[in-house]
């Protein structure tokens, strides 16, 4: 039997009706979540603090819409700079806290107008144009943030540039003002032109707390190494005046000075030596009364013009004549940072700095003894002939880091900035610190194809031990000696034998050495040098030996220390016969060099450890032709080596051990390759030809090799990790 099922007009009879005051009480709670919801909402996306200023664009940056901000006569003021600080000490490392990308987060203040109580404000010129700029980078950058709670680094809004433009106190008052100030924990600031007459002070005058100060003209005296970083004067004439780069070289004078309000002493000394060394030195100054008469080199101009120089009536544009000599005068003026010294990097002129107890601009990370000459002031005489000691190589290459470090480092106030910024992000996560490599090396010619893999953090473990790999063609005499000594090293784990020879069958097993180490034999099916890099299964080790068969003099301490070396630098060729390529400014190539010199810029792989990529490398990513061109000449396949480990690391391979002669001294001149007359002439076109095709000369010059710790001191023998090393 089936119930009927009662339907109202409402709805089944099942539902009981909602009572009118419950459903007032139901619609009226369901408003008050959702209107929670709605706040909740719009306080997750909404900016957390009045402080955030979440678009700084140029327009916005403008004092006259800047709010206004009244300092009190009475408004508290920061303390002087304290010396002691370090990054331990009045730095809170706690604000950075960890993030993946290793990177600090800067928070710029909003801008506000600063007066006094009368209404005068506290700087002459407002926000300057490079202040900006600066700003602007900075807010455009990774570092930026806009949320003041993560903000690892604070920067005001208040142009400290130039203190000229500054009343010393009122700016104080107005950084102490600052709602995040904290006696300047965690604030960095910006000062290119310190101190004032008549004394100059080489740091910012105003007092500051604990801040950080990025200043252009540290002295030892004021400069807090580790706290403080030092940043180049920046030049107007950078945005101003395009330079194109200028290929490395001689040029038309050899030293030159354009500074125009040098004191008294330096211009009559200057003078004195132009006497002594005639038109290779050019002495300018400024320009005034330029008349009709008057040479100039280039458009006429007005008087006094900043970009003019003059001598003895010839008139020069300025920085253009920059680039008219090797090296270029900087002597310090009444502030140690001088705007030229930008000037003459952009010119691709090698600085030469005088300025005793001046810090460098960024010299915590760069390395200035490869981009300029450092010369005590009292030493101003003895300059032409300190200069003229420098190798005309060393000073090409100068002039080419020089020229680098402006693009890199001086060429824009945003420049400036974000390098400032990555030093000071460098000492809080130093774990993800750039190297030196990376602040220090132009961008070498690299392949797409190929990335470097850096190679081990850690060193190598020593129980692998090392293949060595033998090219060999038909010398078994020399051969067998080769094995018989190479099997006295410790470290070895096997010998690779590549034979070469076609025409030939190796020797029997029975009549080879008797080694502790495998041996493995390697039959080619053509005769080419690149067969001994080529990358075989059965080296099965990280570190490789390659070594002629005709290399007997080679000890075992020898060729065991230099695998230790090769542990500690395993992205390096570490060798034995050192070799230099030089560049020939009769002839305008490169040549190679095997007498003695104090230089070295390859190992020869006639001896030499590297790892195992290489031989990967060398086989399958060997750019151009040159692999082609070694095997069809039967030379050069250890000067590619060179070029390809340079190339990719951009390092200098290291020598090791003082011994220089390798050879087997009973082997003949038919017996070797290296010995044939046209041996040297043929090298030398192989460093051209290699050159050409890399476009680039990535080899790097050294002046040192590795010896064990004890090797010449008077110590019993038998103490010694390794005594037997060769001395010749």
């Amino acid at each position: 039997m089936c119930a009927a099922v009662k339907y109202g007009s409402r709805g089944p009879a099942l539902i009981p009706r909602m009572k009118s005051k419950h459903r007032v009480y139901y619609i009226t709670l369901f408003s008050v979540v959702l209107l929670g919801l709605i706040a909740t909402g719009m306080f997750q996306f909404w900016p957390h603090s009045i402080e955030s200023s979440a678009d700084w664009t140029l327009e916005r940056r403008s004092v006259h819409d800047a709010p206004l901000a009244r300092l009190a006569p009475t408004s508290p003021l920061p303390e002087r700079g304290d010396l002691s600080c370090r990054m331990h000490t009045c730095f809170d490392v706690y604000r950075c806290g960890y993030n993946p990308k290793n990177r600090i987060k800067v928070y710029i203040y909003p801008l506000q107008r600063f007066v006094d109580e009368e209404g005068v404000a506290i700087s002459s010129t407002g926000l300057s144009r490079e202040y900006n700029e600066l700003l602007s980078a900075v807010s455009d950058s990774d570092f930026y943030t806009d949320d003041v709670t993560r903000a690892c680094l604070f920067l005001p809004s208040i142009d400290v540039l130039n203190q000229n433009s500054l009343r010393i106190r009122e700016t104080a008052q107005a950084l102490a003002y600052l709602p995040r100030w904290d006696r300047g924990m965690n604030h960095l600031l910006f000062n290119m032109l310190p101190g004032g007459p008549p004394d100059y002070n080489t740091a910012l005058d105003v007092p500051r707390d604990r801040a950080l100060l990025a200043g252009g003209g540290f002295s030892t005296w004021t400069y807090r190494q580790g706290y403080d970083v030092s940043i180049p004067v920046y030049s107007p004439l950078s945005a101003e005046v395009d330079l194109p780069e200028r290929q490395p070289g001689p040029r038309r004078f050899f030293i030159l000075s354009s500074q125009t309000a040098l004191h008294r002493e330096y211009r009559v000394e200057l003078e004195r030596l132009k006497e002594e060394n005639g038109e290779t030195i050019l002495l300018l100054d400024k320009c005034s009364n330029l008349s009709q008469g008057h040479t100039h080199t280039h458009a006429h101009t007005h008087a006094h013009s900043p970009r003019k120089r003059c001598a003895k009536g010839q008139v020069y544009d300025y920085p253009q004549i920059l680039q008219e000599s090797s090296f270029c005068v900087v002597l310090r003026g009444a502030r140690l940072g001088q705007a030229v010294l930008s000037d003459v990097l952009q010119a691709g002129c090698v600085p030469v700095i005088m300025a005793d107890s001046y810090i460098l601009p960024f010299s915590e990370v760069l390395d200035w003894k490869r981009a300029s000459v450092v010369i005590p002031e009292e030493k101003l005489p003895e300059m032409y002939t300190i200069l003229k000691n420098i190798p005309h190589r060393q000073v090409e290459e100068m002039q080419r880091q020089a020229r680098w470090f402006w693009e890199a480092y001086f060429s824009s106030m945003k420049a400036i900035g974000l390098t400032t910024l990555q030093i000071i992000n460098d000492r809080i996560y130093p774990y993800a610190a750039r190297t030196y490599e990376q602040w220090n090396n132009p961008p070498a010619v690299k392949w797409l194809s190929v990335s470097n893999p850096l190679f081990l953090p850690l060193i190598p473990p020593r129980s692998p031990g090392f293949t060595a790999v033998i090219l060999t063609y038909d010398r078994i005499e020399s051969l067998f000696r080769v094995i018989t000594e190479i099997s006295k090293v410790p470290s070895l784990a096997k010998l690779l034998i590549v034979w070469n020879n076609q025409n030939k069958s190796p020797p029997e097993e029975s009549l080879w050495p008797k080694v502790a180490v495998p041996l493995k034999v390697v039959r080619t099916k053509e005769n080419k040098l690149s067969n001994r890099f080529f990358p075989f299964d059965e080296i099965e080790t990280e570190a490789v030996l390659a070594i002629d068969d005709d290399i007997i003099m080679l000890t075992s301490d020898e060729l065991q220390f230099g695998y230790e070396v090769w542990r500690e630098f395993p992205d390096r060729l570490v060798g034995y016969p050192g070799r230099l390529h030089l560049w020939d400014h009769e002839l305008g190539k490169w040549k190679y060099e095997s007498e003695w010199t104090n230089e070295v810029s390859m190992v020869l792989t006639g001896a030499a450890f590297y790892h195992k990529y290489f031989n990967y490398l060398y086989t399958y990513k060997m750019p151009g032709d040159i692999k082609n061109w070694v095997d069809a000449h039967m030379n050069c396949e250890d000067i590619a080596m060179n070029f390809l480990v340079a190339n990719i690391t951009g390092k200098a391979p290291i020598k090791v051990t003082p011994r220089k002669k390798f050879k087997c001294p009973e082997c003949t001149a038919i017996d070797g390759l290296s010995l044939d007359q046209t041996h040297m002439v043929e090298r030398s076109e192989c460093i051209n030809k290699f050159a050409s095709v890399f476009g680039t000369m990535p080899l790097k010059v050294v002046e040192h090799r590795a010896d064990p710790v004890l090797y010449k001191d008077d110590f019993p023998e038998k103490l010694k990790s390794f005594p037997n090393i060769g001395s010749l």
